[in-house]
């Protein structure tokens, strides 16, 4: 199958090209840089320069593929709504393209539900949830299934992990590193779920080849894994003390993701295991942290 890859040189996109390759299928990906194309070269991949914000680009990339695979997003904090309004466009644009072909198209999405639930793949978005920016593109995808695509999604968790993660792990452990302490919200009883990059990048591939249209799928490796749990890691990783805070230090602690390490998500991947047949293989995030590779000099988050 040839298949067209946004976001293609990305932590998660890198992971889900050289998935396709191996799996046989031919790998088209999106590049809106020169660094971007040498690295999908080097990979195996074909190049479609284009951007988020040239749906012309995303529309003919689109029409020449047998499926696409979106996983690019422009995170820009400064305006993140912003960056939503992109992303649908870029959804939309690309749905057009696919609209009575039947072929697969499947977006990537994070966790719009409720904190404190135990979400499950039935969860309809909801505006309480934590990005929810994001909700519009999951529910143009959702609705292109009514358009003759073959339309789903890939709900991520707060966690993706692995080597090469720049994200929200790599973010904690540079705060415990510059304050000298691993901290965590209250007693720390609440949860993150989380999944190796691997294994996300083995369910866009199966979400393609037969995810069944307007679906909904969950990459969850972890069900939830406590925020004390990761303080003790990030404490034994680093040689620093785990401490706790209360709800109202957390934003002057942490800054921007005291928001984040307050909240309480636990996610279950049942009907994703039973649709489709795909099983976590990698480390969790505790064992991952385990192996040391976070802890190495010089690897500092991305956010």
């Amino acid at each position: 199958m040839r298949v067209l890859v946004t976001g293609a040189s990305g932590f998660v996109d890198s992971a889900v090209v050289r998935e396709l390759l191996y799996a046989g299928h031919q790998v088209v990906g999106l590049a809106r840089s020169d660094s971007a194309a040498a690295a999908l070269t080097a990979a195996g991949a074909e190049v479609h320069r284009g951007d988020l914000d040239d749906p012309d680009s995303l529309r003919r990339g689109a029409a020449a593929a047998d499926g696409v695979i979106h996983t690019a997003f422009r995170h820009d904090f400064s305006d993140i709504a912003a960056s939503g309004a992109i992303d649908l466009r870029a959804v939309q644009a690309m749905g057009a393209a696919l609209e009575g072909t039947g072929k697969p198209f499947v977006t990537t999405s994070v966790f719009l539900v409720a904190p404190g639930t135990f979400a499950t793949e039935e969860d309809p978005a909801v505006p309480e949830s934590v990005a929810p920016f994001r909700i519009p593109s999951e529910e143009a995808t959702l609705a292109l299934a009514d358009r003759g695509v073959r339309a789903s999604l890939v709900r991520l968790p707060p966690s993706v992990h692995g080597h090469g993660d720049g994200a929200f792990v790599p973010r904690l452990i540079d705060i415990a590193r510059d304050r000298g302490v691993s901290a965590v919200v209250g007693d720390g009883t609440n949860h993150w779920p989380a999944v190796h990059r691997l294994d996300a990048a083995r369910l866009f591939r199966l979400a393609l080849e037969k995810a069944p249209a307007g679906v909904r799928l969950h990459a969850i490796g972890d069900e939830g894994v406590p925020l004390h749990a990761l303080a003790t890691a990030i404490g034994h990783g680093l040689d620093v003390p785990v401490v706790h805070v209360s709800h109202a230090e957390a934003a002057a602690h942490f800054g921007w993701i005291g928001h984040f390490a307050s909240l309480d998500l636990r996610a279950s991947s049942a009907l994703t295991q039973q649709r489709l047949g795909w099983k976590p293989e990698e480390a969790g995030l505790l064992a991952d942290l385990a192996g040391g590779h976070y802890f190495e000099a010089g690897r500092t988050s991305k956010l």
